[in-house]
């Protein structure tokens, strides 16, 4: 059960704060507070349009007493895209699958045209298999991410080439 109090206290810190939302695990249960609701996987904004990544979490203690370890500096020498390939972001935090099964053929491969509502990958967010559609017409150039891999919201998985 949760403590009404304690409940309180990270509603007041999420309205102190400068956070969107905030997500704590304590005794086997899980707490999510946010400012704005949660984005419907179906309301994704157009594939190119820029993604905003969620802030960091500040370095020192967390509600529950752990130190929260300085996020990693960015890469500066990471390359950007050519400005005609639009990028294609996770639109949440999960699991990366490029198939529908461990033994079923990848969804999208590099080299293969796509076209709006093409499945291009599933990502799994706790336990439900979310499949990710192109919005866009276009050749898939460059797969970003590997099967079974953990990735956050905003995290760019594919590049496609809309000529």
């Amino acid at each position: 059960m949760i403590d009404i109090d304690f409940l309180e206290s990270l509603i007041r810190a999420l309205d102190a704060s400068g956070l969107d939302s905030l997500e704590l695990e304590r005794g086997g249960t899980r707490i999510r507070l946010s400012r704005s609701p949660s984005p419907s996987f179906s309301s994704q904004g157009p594939v190119g349009a820029p993604v905003a990544p969620p802030p960091a979490p500040l370095p020192g203690p967390d509600a529950a007493g752990t130190t929260v370890p300085a996020p990693a500096p960015a890469l500066k020498d990471a390359p950007a895209p050519p400005a005609r390939l639009l990028e294609v972001t996770s639109p949440m935090v999960g699991t990366f699958y490029r198939a529908p099964a461990p033994d079923a053929p990848s969804y999208v491969e590099v080299g293969q045209s796509v076209g709006p509502g093409t499945v291009l990958c599933i990502i799994e967010a706790m336990k439900l298999m979310n499949e990710l559609e192109s919005e866009v017409s276009g050749t898939i150039t460059k797969i970003l991410v590997e099967n079974a891999q953990p990735v956050e919201y905003g995290q760019l998985l594919f590049l496609i080439d809309p000529s």
